[in-house]
Order: structure tokens, then C-alpha cells, then sequence
């Protein structure tokens, strides 16, 4: 059966676990090596990944890339507009044709959706490397992350403070999963998709109040308050005014908190300076993350051949 990584909440929770320490175990598994330098085992050698991007990318293009190679394999890039997907290709139809090119694809979309017709047709592994309802990959390197700092994730308390956007869906996916806390801090009229909130149950207390939200979290995150496709900049930029990650409200956190963001960062807005430069910040770790995390995933999906 084919393997297709979209959503957190499909997973179970030792699946999610096993990926988890995967990722963990590649990474110290190659300390000091060249970035270029294939994986031991090479458990994708010949193995081609098609990344398709209907969004901008850095660390999403850039990991993914890196991940395929250090794991044996090879990758084909392009721009959703570059190919006839761009000119009204039905999703179903370039599924099928990249079914019998590529051993598996990647798609940064637009709409879940498409992604998830993508799946449904397509008879190599599919991954979501984001859309507008979820961010997946990104979770996993989060959590990565927080191990790192803080030890294993479970009983721990991570504070959300801005859009209740696709990150935070995943965020809580995630949590009774992993069994740590969520709090959600957001405006009334920018929170969370009902639909993903009831998928946490009483793992994720929502609220208005971001200091609330923060009181002795051993993490705090945010992500930028206008995100892609967001046509609203002025109205939402008023909302966020009190929902700043700044010293002040770190200062709330426990005292080893740290602090996250997905990048790339608005400085100034969702999070200060002292904030993301200071010594709470995890965010550069979080980003090189992303490609263990991509490995893991990569793996897993492969696994089930």
C-alpha cells in the first residue's frame, strides 16, 4: 500500500514517534559530515523525488533537495507555472503521468485539496510540503527541535501566539499524538479552523489573552501574521498589534523556554530582535531541522514498499 505523508492526524502515534526518532538518529548519525555526503544504509539510492511548488520556497525547496541526496536519491524541480498543471491540467492526470516518471512527489500548494487529489490518483508517495490548511513537515522539525532543547515533547506546554493558521493546525494534530499541551493564543475572528481545533480535543486550550497563553510554557512560537495569499495585511497587522513576541511576554515562559518560528520572520511584527537573535531562540536549529525531518519522512514513506 502506498505510503503518502499529508496530514499529521493520519498518522498514529507510534508512527509519528518512530519518524520522529528516525530523525534523530540521521542526524547525529552523520555530525561533521559534508552536506553532500549520502547516508550510510542510502535507503532511496536511485530513487527520484519530483518537487512541484505552487508557493515560494526556501527551506521547504532547500531541505527537501538535500534530504533526497543524503538518503541516496535525485530530485526534479519546478514551478507549478512551468508546467501544463499551470495552464489547467487536471491534478488527477499529472498525478498519473508522474506516477510512471518519479518514485515520489512533493507538492507545496495552494489548496489541500489538490493535494489530496493528487493522492487519491497517484500510485507513488505523496507528501504535503504545504498548503493552506496544513504544514506537517514543518511540525516534525519543530518537535525535533524542542527534543533537542528540552527532552522528549510529551507533558511539555507549547504556547501558539498569533494566526490560528496551517502551522498551528499541525501544532495540534500533533498534540494528542505526542501528549504535550497546546495553548492557542489568537484574535476571536483569526483563530484556528473549527474542523482542525476538535482533532486536539483537551490536549489544545484556546484563548484571546497571549499572556495567558505563555504563562510557564517551555515553548513559545509564533509564525507571521499575514501569511501567502492573505489579502487582509492592514486588518490583520491591527488585530496581532498585542500578540508580539517580545521580551516582555518571553519573560512570562519558564525560564528555559525557547522560542520558535518557522521563518522567514517579519521582524518587528509577530517577534522582536532581542526576541529571535536572543538566547531563547532556536530558529536557525529549527530550520536545518527541516531537513532531518524531510529524511525521516522520506524514509517512512518508502518503507512501506
Amino acid at each position: 500500500m502506498t505510503r503518502h505523508f499529508l496530514d499529521i492526524h493520519r498518522l498514529d502515534a507510534s508512527e509519528l514517534r518512530a519518524i520522529l526518532d528516525d530523525a534523530h538518529a540521521r542526524k547525529a548519525a552523520r555530525k561533521g559530515w559534508p552536506m553532500g555526503r549520502v547516508d550510510a544504509d542510502a535507503p532511496l539510492k536511485d530513487r527520484v523525488l519530483a518537487m512541484i511548488f505552487e508557493k515560494n520556497s526556501t527551506r521547504t525547496r532547500f531541505s527537501f533537495d538535500a534530504a533526497i541526496r543524503q538518503l541516496g536519491g535525485a530530485s526534479i524541480i519546478a514551478n507549478a507555472g512551468d508546467m501544463q498543471l499551470g495552464r489547467g491540467e487536471p491534478v488527477e492526470d499529472t498525478a498519473r503521468v508522474l506516477s510512471r516518471m518519479v518514485d515520489a512527489v512533493m507538492i507545496r500548494a495552494n489548496d489541500h485539496e489538490d493535494v489530496e487529489r493528487f493522492a487519491r490518483v497517484a500510485t507513488v508517495p505523496v507528501i504535503n510540503g504545504l498548503t493552506h490548511r496544513s504544514h506537517p513537515c514543518q511540525i516534525l522539525a519543530d518537535i525535533i527541535t524542542i527534543e533537542e532543547a528540552r527532552g522528549p515533547i510529551a507533558g511539555q506546554t507549547i504556547a501558539w501566539v498569533g494566526d490560528g493558521n496551517n502551522v498551528c493546525h499541525s501544532f495540534i494534530h500533533a498534540a494528542p499524538l505526542l501528549g504535550f499541551h497546546l495553548n492557542v493564543a489568537c484574535p476571536a475572528e483569526y483563530h484556528p479552523d473549527l474542523r482542525d481545533l476538535a482533532k486536539g480535543g483537551s490536549a489544545v486550550t484556546l484563548t484571546s489573552d497571549p499572556r495567558e497563553a505563555v504563562a510557564g510554557a517551555d515553548v513559545v512560537v509564533t509564525d507571521t501574521w499575514v501569511s501567502m495569499g492573505d489579502g487582509d495585511y492592514e486588518d490583520r497587522l491591527a488585530a496581532f498589534e498585542s500578540y508580539a513576541v517580545d521580551q516582555a511576554l518571553m519573560d512570562l515562559a519558564d525560564p528555559e523556554a525557547v522560542f520558535l518560528h518557522c521563518l522567514p520572520a517579519h521582524r518587528g511584527e509577530e517577534v522582536t530582535d532581542a526576541v529571535i537573535d536572543g538566547p531563547h531562540s532556536r530558529v536557525w536549529d529549527e530550520a536545518e531541522n527541516r531537513i532531518h525531518a524531510q529524511k525521516a519522512v522520506l524514509a517512512w514513506c518508502f518503507a512501506g514498499d
